[in-house]
């Protein structure tokens, strides 16, 4: 090999690494809460996060919940996708809402420091209980064993879900070739035990 092909292939086995480099997903410290108040407490603790960061995170992640929520047409339905007790109606969750269409309740909610380890950029999502007592976001993009933890995510979890706001809620014979709400997730269970 001569020195100038030496150095071309050299050059463009660099170029390669970094566009394989390039390709992986950012990473970003996340972590899950049940509710406000414990994230508030893990703020005053010295966590990851801020009280501020807190509140703006639960604030999108309720907002997110009346937007992007699964939407059934009885409570049964709703219950068999996400456990007994763990469905109201949008009525009492959205205002505005029917209440004649159900929604899983807000279940806790999965924060992501989007600046890589900085505080002041916060975004979150709105999780739901699973029939199996697992817990998955608004999109179904990931399946957690339990609302709380911290771990390091792919920023495609956060993600804004796709809107559920006006279009016909899910029947038990559409969400069954759905596959359920929850089982469309990838199985990641990085929080809870």
């Amino acid at each position: 090999m001569t020195k100038r092909s030496r150095h071309v292939a050299i050059a463009i086995l660099g170029a390669a690494a970094f566009t394989v480099a390039g390709c992986r997903e950012e990473q970003v410290e996340a972590s899950a809460f049940p509710d406000l108040q414990s994230c508030l407490d893990q703020s005053v603790a010295g966590g990851t996060f801020s009280s501020e960061d807190c509140r703006t995170a639960f604030s999108e992640a309720e907002e997110l919940h009346v937007e992007s929520a699964p939407r059934y047409d009885s409570l049964q339905v709703c219950e068999e996708q996400h456990g007994e007790g763990a469905c109201g109606s949008e009525a009492a969750q959205a205002q505005g809402g029917s209440g004649s269409i159900f929604m899983p309740l807000l279940a806790g909610y999965l924060m992501g420091n989007m600046l890589s380890g900085r505080s002041g950029m916060a975004a979150s999502q709105p999780l739901y209980k699973t029939s199996d007592g697992r817990f998955t976001n608004a999109a179904r993009t990931s399946t957690f064993s339990g609302n709380t933890g911290s771990t390091r995510m792919s920023t495609n979890q956060f993600v804004r879900p796709t809107s559920t706001v006006g279009k016909a809620p899910m029947s038990r014979a559409t969400a069954t070739s759905r596959g359920g709400f929850g089982s469309a997730g990838s199985g990641r269970t990085g929080f809870g035990g």
